[in-house]
């Protein structure tokens, strides 16, 4: 990471107010003196992030984009309570320094971690990892276990069991998203859903094929190769980070998602969805490593996978919805279209059996 060195305050950042920053830490004890070497952190998030060294000691200051979002502050909020939460577990995340309920100080809610030494694969390899297949095949595991361990904690113990609303999770989740869908008709020149094919099968099968009953746990929400940093000397996951869309509910969601995502084949119109590379585990085996790790059901885990490939889908042609109405970039949103299309035919491969039901992964693309 780069780190810039500054004179105390001499940078303007729009959302972060240093002086006010400084009383702040000095009325917790965090350090004295100046904030020193301010370093922007940028991400897959519209929120605000910098680096910065006090009294010897790096911290990492989160809070909300410039111009708020109706829920930006208590979306804030959750994130540094859950974080606080998982403190002494085994669920590899930043360490939570303090947090600021008040609008007062920064005019947002925002809270303050300890930097995570490590690297986001979405943006290369280290040359350990890189050079070495047994690593990537161990990063793949460990991508599994991190979410085993979260699945796996008490809600109850944590404190969490006010974080999200698991009764009924899973039936909300088909009209929440089809719902998402039909507003994007609302968007003038996007030539709607029927462009995206097998979007009613996946839709119906669904439906009929919901498992009837989940076990309550933490889900992250987001979970992705993107949203996880590695240890830089090893292939272990060093944190979980962007928990904003955390919330009780059905843990094997997360495991879904990553699977969908993670399964990768020659990509002709899209592109990989996010870097797999060679030595990756297959599906299966990162299912069966869940398995190793859990108490939880997975007999239906081809419901979480489609359900996975179905709410991406619909996620990505928002994007270019908003690029047919002339408010997002008009490439941009065509790729992500392709990539829809690409999930929806991923989605339907998995409808037919999929690669969690074969024993060979070549023939799902030779990862």
């Amino acid at each position: 990471m780069h780190t810039v060195d500054r004179e105390p305050f001499d940078c303007c950042i729009p959302g972060v107010d240093f002086a006010r920053l400084k009383q702040w830490m000095d009325d917790l004890g965090l350090g004295s003196g100046e904030i020193e070497r301010v370093t922007p952190i940028s991400g897959g998030t519209q929120n605000i992030m910098l680096r910065f060294v006090r009294s010897s000691r790096e911290y990492v200051l989160r809070r909300p984009p410039f111009h708020l979002r109706g829920n930006s502050n208590q979306t804030m909020q959750r994130e540094a309570r859950l974080l606080g939460a998982l403190a002494g577990t085994d669920v590899p995340h930043p360490r939570l320094v303090a947090a600021c309920d008040s609008e007062d100080v920064l005019g947002a809610v925002f809270y303050l971690m300890d930097p995570v030494e490590g690297f986001n694969a979405r943006e290369g390899l280290p040359t350990l990892h890189a050079g070495s297949p047994e690593v990537r095949r161990r990063m793949g595991f460990a991508l599994v276990d991190a979410i085993a361990a979260l699945g796996a904690l008490d809600v109850k113990a944590l404190g969490l069991t006010d974080f999200g609303k698991p009764e009924a999770y899973l039936e909300r989740q088909m009209s929440r998203w089809q719902s998402q869908l039909a507003g994007y008709s609302e968007l003038a020149n996007w030539p709607g859903p029927q462009e995206l094919a097998g979007l009613d099968i996946l839709a119906a099968w669904l439906v009929s094929n919901r498992p009837s009953h989940f076990r309550p746990g933490i889900m992250h929400g987001d979970y992705h190769i993107a949203n996880v940093l590695f240890h830089p000397d090893d292939a272990e996951v060093a944190a979980i980070v962007d928990w904003e869309l955390a919330t009780i509910g059905d843990p094997l969601i997360d495991l879904g998602w990553l699977l969908a995502t993670s399964w990768s084949e020659d990509l002709p119109e899209s592109g990989e969805l996010v870097p797999v590379w060679s030595a990756f585990p297959s599906p299966a085996e990162l299912r069966d490593r869940y398995a190793a790790a859990s108490v939880r059901d997975l007999s239906a885990m081809n419901w979480y996978v489609i359900f996975a490939c179905f709410k991406l889908a619909i996620l990505l042609e928002g994007t270019y919805a908003r690029a047919c109405a002339g408010k997002a970039d008009r490439l941009v949103g065509e790729q992500l279209h392709a990539k829809a299309r690409e999930l929806l035919r991923r989605g339907r491969l998995w409808l037919e059996g999929g690669p969690l039901s074969c024993a060979t992964k070549g023939i799902f693309g030779g990862i």
